[in-house]
């Protein structure tokens, strides 16, 4: 197997359904034999009135850095329209995740 493979199936999805939209957690693990963290409370963001007003749809991709403990340490929009991603990072900043041996880093794509 190559090492495009190898990455490939080290890629860990969880997609969760939730009220009108969905949430999707992809982690990416560096190695194969590194595993997702497992989330343990994922809060999920309101949908903002501008948006509702404007008619605002889509992704938004939220990287988070998660501490030993499984708190989120720190946020980065990494795309996604402006008006939805505050919101969407303000849900990410409340999750939380399993403990783990190490800081890791996750992203989170919220579907709005």
């Amino acid at each position: 197997m190559n090492a495009y493979a190898t990455r490939c199936l080290g890629a860990l999805t969880l997609v969760v359904a939730i009220g009108a939209g969905r949430l999707q957690l992809h982690a990416q693990s560096n190695s194969p034999a590194e595993a997702k963290r497992q989330v343990k409370h994922l809060v999920t963001p309101q949908f903002p009135d501008l948006a509702k007003k404007l008619n605002l749809t889509g992704t938004v991709r939220i990287e988070v850095t998660i501490g030993p403990d499984g708190t989120v340490k720190r946020t980065r929009v990494a795309g996604g329209h402006p008006v939805l991603a505050a919101e969407a990072e303000r849900a990410a900043q409340k999750s939380t995740f399993e403990p783990g041996p190490r800081e890791t880093m996750e992203t989170i794509e919220f579907k709005f």
